[in-house]
């Protein structure tokens, strides 16, 4: 099975200009526990800002979520995986990086993301149809 077959297509994105705020109320707009960082240019990585970079940075920093942006908070770059790769070989990165979530890439664009939870669902349901 591949990436692209378990991948969460509508990632839910935010600029890194943003600030905290903002990037926080796009989260609860979204039902989501992480945003993907737009690039700046084309030549920029793709980041990424969790639940925990954002707490970490408030607490750590005293921040005020309004002077805060995201480029200041996020991971970046962004790990990023093909979507033809095979979920073990995203799941072992995952698990070697110990991350939750990896940026799903064709041609160098954001196509999707993948959690550990959509993997875990993944095997699940082909241990479902085996059993």
């Amino acid at each position: 099975m591949l990436v692209k077959d378990i991948m969460v297509r509508e990632v839910a994105t935010v600029s890194p200009l943003a600030t905290i705020r903002e990037a926080m109320q796009v989260m609860k707009d979204k039902g989501v526990k992480s945003l993907a960082v737009a690039k700046r240019h084309p030549h920029d990585a793709f980041g990424i800002i969790t639940y925990n970079n954002i707490l970490k940075a408030i607490v750590a920093e005293e921040g005020d979520i309004d002077l805060l942006n995201v480029y200041d908070v996020c991971a970046k770059p962004a790990l990023t995986i093909s979507r033809e790769l095979e979920i073990k070989h995203a799941a072992r990165l995952m698990v070697n990086f110990d991350i939750r979530r990896v940026l799903v890439t064709a041609d160098n664009e954001l196509v999707g993301i993948v959690t550990m939870s959509d993997i875990v669902g993944a095997i699940v349901e082909i241990a479902d149809e085996i059993g």
